[in-house]
């Protein structure tokens, strides 16, 4: 058949006669392959029979497998029903492959989502774990920190007045009184305190309880000073958890005559022995940082602290002068936002409490001698 349109020179499907070239035993083209041979030629090569080896057969052209319905014809004018039919067998093989394919990824997917979810169930897990696992500290600990003095002003019962035995000393928020009442107004403070057992190799001594008070800016001790003696604010108690710390919400301590700015604590085995002073397991003291005091007593709520805080040095204070380094906290924050100060605190209970004797040290809050 004439096609009524010249022939295209790009096709869009490749012609049945578009095969491979015949090539001789030795891989190089046959002589007189010159070109390709259309279906047409070949029918009319079968008709002619001449030059043809006997029992020579010569097979119908197919496009994709299937038979041309005009073998004269190059694929593209096969017609309407070729076309169609070819385009259906494409779709089923692309939909069956698809179909595999899709199947193929929702296995990779559902594979690799599975074993991302388990990874991060178990991830979850093992972080939860570890959160409520004891955790491991991060030193180890030769020594334990200094036993200090408790000074004259303790509230634990061994000098008169006893915070320990009142309802409600176990707190967090130590700014007030007790029993309630104004808040201490002085620069925010929270200190964090690290309680390691050093039997238990270095591990957090969880249950044991911590007794802190300190004086307020004016460098009075609630139930001691003059005016303050029925007050307890700067004084509590917290359980140590599973992580081995307590955390106490207070305000800078200020300085008096005669003593570094200082923090009181004891710590005992668990908060049923609070009500013993005997039954602590290291009483100290935490020396405050020289370049924090300045800056707190610049503030008009620490009238005297500058003055005092002048006269002293860590090196003529009766408590640290033989060393501070086990004693020193890390500090960080600011007058108006508050600071937090952070420290280790390193308990050996295979060893008994050598607490040393209050000394008689220049003047503290109400003419008595300052600890």
């Amino acid at each position: 058949m004439t096609p009524i349109f010249p022939r295209r020179s790009i096709r869009a499907y490749p012609a049945a006669s578009e095969a491979p070239r015949v090539r001789n035993g030795t891989g190089d083209a046959a002589p007189g392959a010159q070109g390709t041979t259309s279906p047409a030629d070949s029918a009319r090569s079968d008709q002619q029979g001449t030059g043809q080896q006997a029992g020579t057969t010569h097979e119908q052209p197919t496009f994709e497998g299937r038979p041309l319905d005009r073998p004269e014809e190059d694929v593209e004018d096969q017609g309407l029903a070729f076309d169609l039919g070819t385009l259906i067998d494409r779709r089923r093989a692309l939909g069956i492959f698809g179909a595999g394919a899709s199947v193929f990824a929702l296995a990779a997917c559902t594979g690799t989502t599975t074993s991302g979810s388990s990874g991060s169930a178990s991830a979850t897990a093992s972080a939860s774990e570890t959160a409520s696992a004891t955790p491991s500290p991060s030193k180890t600990y030769d020594e334990e920190m200094p036993q200090e003095t408790a000074g004259p002003y303790p509230g634990d019962g061994s000098n008169g007045a006893d915070a320990l035995d009142v309802s409600g000393v176990e707190r967090s928020n130590i700014t007030a009184s007790i029993d309630g009442g104004a808040a201490v107004d002085g620069v925010a403070m929270t200190l964090t305190m690290n309680i390691v057992d050093m039997v238990k190799d270095n591990g957090p001594m969880t249950g044991a309880a911590v007794y802190v008070w300190h004086c307020d800016p004016d460098g009075n001790y609630s139930m001691y000073s003059e005016g303050v003696e029925d007050e307890t604010y700067l004084r509590g108690v917290q359980v140590v958890g599973d992580d081995g710390k307590v955390t106490f919400t207070s305000i800078v301590p200020g300085c008096y005559a005669g003593r570094w700015p200082h923090i009181h604590f004891e710590v005992f085995p668990d908060i049923g022995s609070i009500t013993d002073a005997t039954n602590a397991v290291l009483t100290s003291q935490i020396a405050l940082p020289e370049e924090m005091a300045n800056t707190v007593y610049k503030d008009s709520r620490y009238p005297d602290s500058a003055t005092n805080m002048s006269q002293i040095t860590l090196a003529t204070d009766n408590v640290f002068s033989d060393g501070v380094d086990m004693q020193m906290p890390k500090v960080s924050g600011s007058v108006a936002k508050g600071y937090t100060v952070t420290i280790d605190v390193p308990v050996d209970t295979s060893t008994e409490p050598t607490a040393a004797a209050a000394p008689g040290g220049a003047g503290g809050p109400g003419g008595a001698p300052g600890q």
